[in-house]
């Protein structure tokens, strides 16, 4: 039987926004979430390829290694949901000054190292719910720390910190001299050597590395001059930050995610859920 020619049309169009309406409905994984930039699912990516690969830098308490393996806080959280993904963590050590382009370049599929909620992080990321408070604070030498009060007093000094991080952003934001190095541990061994006079890093480093019983006894923390928080940081538009920030509510109504918090002193750092 012959249509005529409008008949063929509206067919076609039809089936256009058929299409249309399918490739919309792309952009959700199996169970309803947003997924990520081009329609992709990352969780669904993970499991495919068997992995959860996590980008971090030696920073212990979150991370670091004991006979060959990464454990931390961070770590063990890390484990933890991807066990309940079905897949294996592999950690990967980064430049912290090119975690994005790590993570958009799908080198690592989320950026999971005691990582600071700035701005920058936020706008380039999808993050994860905070989990820890922190805080920048100053590492001196304990024999000289009394000399320096305020921040003020801190600009004849020259200082060591993480190429971009917030401890980087701290000295650019109170005006300090200083030199940006590969990570947070290697600003301790800079003053440690007196090649700088002192360091920015993270409170919670501050805990686990320097001071009686730690490898920098001699080495004290004092001004705090930033207060954060910590999250993890997936791609831009990805499904698998909600994801986690679901995983961290399961692990604190359980009581396994203080657990592994006192396991590492970071207790009193956890943001109640």
């Amino acid at each position: 039987m012959r249509r005529n020619r409008k008949s063929i049309l509206a067919m076609i169009l039809a089936g256009v926004c058929a299409f249309s309406l399918a490739a919309c409905g792309g952009a959700k994984d199996a169970g309803g979430a947003d997924a990520g930039a081009g329609g992709e699912s990352d969780i669904a990516y993970i499991k495919e390829k068997g992995t959860l690969v996590v980008g971090i830098t030696d920073f212990a308490p979150m991370d670091y290694q004991e006979n060959g393996e990464w454990i931390g806080f961070d770590a063990d959280m890390a484990r933890a949901i991807a066990e309940s993904l079905g897949v294996e963590a592999q950690f990967v050590e980064i430049d912290w000054d090119n975690k994005i382009l790590e993570l958009n370049n799908k080198s690592i599929d989320c950026v999971w190292n005691g990582m600071t909620l700035t701005d920058e992080v936020k706008n380039a990321m999808t993050c994860s719910e905070p989990y820890c408070n922190n805080a920048q604070v100053v590492i001196l030498p304990a024999a000289t720390a009394n000399e320096y009060k305020d921040v003020e007093s801190l600009k004849a000094l020259a200082f060591a910190v993480e190429a971009g991080s917030a401890g980087e952003a701290a000295a650019e934001e109170n005006k300090l001299n200083y030199t940006a190095v590969t990570a947070q541990s290697d600003t301790l061994m800079e003053v440690q050597a007196g090649t700088s006079n002192a360091a920015i890093i993270d409170l919670l480093m501050a805990g686990a590395m320097i001071g009686e019983g730690t490898s920098y006894p001699e080495l004290t923390h004092t001004l705090e001059l930033t207060t954060e928080e910590y999250g993890v940081g997936c791609r831009k538009g990805s499904d698998l930050a909600a994801y986690i920030t679901e995983q961290f509510n399961k692990l604190y109504a359980s009581g396994e995610m203080q657990k592994t918090a006192q396991k590492y002193g970071v207790q009193e750092s956890l943001i109640k859920r």
